[in-house]
C-alpha cells in the first residue's frame, strides 16, 4: 500500500513552528523565584494579528487584557510593571512569543496601552506570576509529532515501528470539514523531555517537530 503523508493542518502547523523559534531563541531573561519574576524587554502587537489565532486556539482581541509569553502555561495571570514609569497591568498569557532576544513579553494593544508604552513599542519590564489566578505548569503538555495520514494502516505502520523504542507513541484523531487524519505522536513528560525525543527522533531518519497541546479545564 502506498504511503499517503498529508500536509500537516495549518493550527498546529503555527504552532510548532512558535515551538521551533522558542527551542532557538537565545533571549537573556533575568528570574527570580522559581520563575515567578523576570526581568526584560517587553513589546506589543495589534492590528496585523486582530482576529487571528492564538496559540491557545482563542481569537486574538488587540483589546482584551493578554498577552503573549514564550513558555508561561496558558491562562497564567502577570503583573506587567513598566520599569520606566512604574505603570502597571494584569494581562493573561494567552498566545506564544515574542521570538526576539531580549524580549519577554508580547502585550496586547490596550495593555500596552495601560502601560505607556504605546509610542515607543519596547521597554523594560518587570513580569510577575499571581498565583492564586494561574493554573500549574502541569497544565502543560507537550507531544512529538512524527507524521499525520490519511489512512489508518499508514499511522498504525508507523506506530508499530516507533513502539520498538518509544513506547509512549499512540495515534489521534484530528477530523476536518474534509477528512480526518491519523496522527503519530509520541507523549512527552515535561518540555525538556519533548526536546530529548524530538533530538532522538530527527537521528533516527524521522521528520518530527514539538507541538504544545492546550488542557483545558473539562479535558
Amino acid at each position: 500500500m502506498k504511503k499517503e503523508q498529508t500536509k500537516t493542518p495549518l493550527l498546529f502547523l503555527s504552532t510548532a513552528l512558535v515551538l521551533t523559534a522558542l527551542l532557538s531563541s537565545c533571549a537573556v531573561v533575568s528570574q527570580q523565584a522559581g520563575g515567578n519574576i523576570q526581568r526584560g524587554i517587553a513589546s506589543w502587537y495589534g492590528d496585523d494579528f486582530h482576529g487571528k489565532i492564538t496559540s491557545n486556539r482563542e481569537t486574538y482581541d488587540m483589546h482584551a487584557m493578554t498577552a503573549a509569553h514564550q513558555s508561561l502555561p496558558f491562562n497564567t495571570h502577570v503583573r506587567v510593571t513598566n520599569l520606566d514609569n512604574n505603570q502597571q497591568v494584569i494581562v493573561r498569557i494567552n498566545d506564544r512569543g515574542p521570538f526576539v532576544k531580549g524580549r519577554i513579553i508580547d502585550m496586547s494593544f490596550a495593555a500596552a496601552t495601560k502601560l505607556g508604552m504605546v509610542d515607543t513599542g519596547i521597554v523594560p519590564v518587570r513580569i510577575e506570576v499571581i498565583p492564586h489566578l494561574s493554573p500549574s505548569p502541569d497544565s502543560q503538555k507537550f507531544v512529538v509529532q512524527v507524521g499525520s495520514y490519511l489512512e489508518i494502516a499508514n499511522a498504525t505502520q508507523i506506530k508499530r515501528k516507533l513502539q520498538k523504542k518509544y513506547p509512549a507513541v499512540c495515534i489521534t484523531v484530528f477530523k476536518t470539514s474534509g477528512a480526518w487524519y491519523y496522527r503519530v505522536r509520541v507523549n512527552a513528560r515535561s518540555q525538556s523531555d519533548a526536546k530529548k525525543l524530538l533530538h532522538s527522533l530527527l537521528r533516527d531518519g524521522y521528520k518530527a517537530y514539538i507541538l504544545e497541546e492546550y488542557i483545558t479545564a473539562d479535558s
